[in-house]
């Protein structure tokens, strides 16, 4: 018998890692173990203090770019590109078929977009008149380039 289900704007940690552990048992039961692996790219200003840059992981053959923050002293410069391009180059020696990720801004899906991201998702005026939107790339298998047949 289970308790009466009840709700609380706190979590504890212990509460957390209990659901995230068997979440990823079902996951690991369903899929198989998970290759999961973190990626950080930090951008660091003069003092040596990260004040921007990418994180995320690679997984299951995808690249997901969890954060992505370029300092408004370095907007401009194609930067948000480059770290994406660091991120996917490692992703594919780890194997990875594609990337994914998510904005809320419309600028940044832009750059994503200019790097090759094709939405895929999106939920109209999520809030204050933007849009939420998902974006995926697939990489080009590189073993394939000039094989084909014309």
């Amino acid at each position: 018998m289970t308790s009466p289900l009840t709700l609380t704007d706190t979590l504890s940690e212990t509460a957390r890692d209990a659901i995230l552990s068997g979440i990823k048992a079902h996951n690991d039961t369903l899929l198989g173990p998970t290759d999961r692996q973190d990626l950080f790219i930090p951008i660091t200003a003069d003092d040596g203090a990260v004040d921007g840059g990418l994180t995320g992981y690679t997984g299951r053959g995808w690249l997901y770019v969890e954060l992505l923050f370029v300092p408004e002293r370095l907007r401009g410069r194609g930067l948000a590109g480059q770290l994406l391009t660091i991120a996917e180059e490692e992703a594919k020696r780890r194997g990875c078929i594609g990337a994914y990720i998510d904005t809320i801004n419309p600028v940044a899906c832009r750059a994503y977009e200019r790097a090759g991201y094709q939405v895929f998702g999106r939920i109209e005026n999520f809030t204050r008149g933007l849009d939420i939107c998902w974006l995926i790339k697939r990489f080009e298998d590189q073993s394939n380039r000039g094989s084909q047949a014309t």
